[in-house]
């Protein structure tokens, strides 16, 4: 099983990028790290949000032109 995953979640509105990340994250092996691409303006709350709720780590929020990128460790 490997340690990192990659998500796309572009052109998805609220919930589905935090939903599939969801389940993406459950994949993982604790510690490991998912990097999510969205473009859905609400996931810039979302994210921090689902990262409080849940105690994964929000490791980094960058954007990349018109591109929100998430990196969150799974805990």
């Amino acid at each position: 099983m490997t340690d990192s995953a990659e998500y796309d979640a572009t052109g998805l509105l609220c919930p589905l990028p935090v939903l599939r990340a969801n389940r993406k994250l459950r994949q993982l092996p604790l510690g490991g790290l998912l990097t999510v691409r969205a473009t859905d303006p609400a996931a810039e709350q979302d994210f921090p949000a689902y990262c409080r709720q849940t105690g994964h780590e929000l490791v980094e929020t960058r954007r990349d032109g018109d591109v929100l990128v998430f990196v969150i460790r799974k805990r």
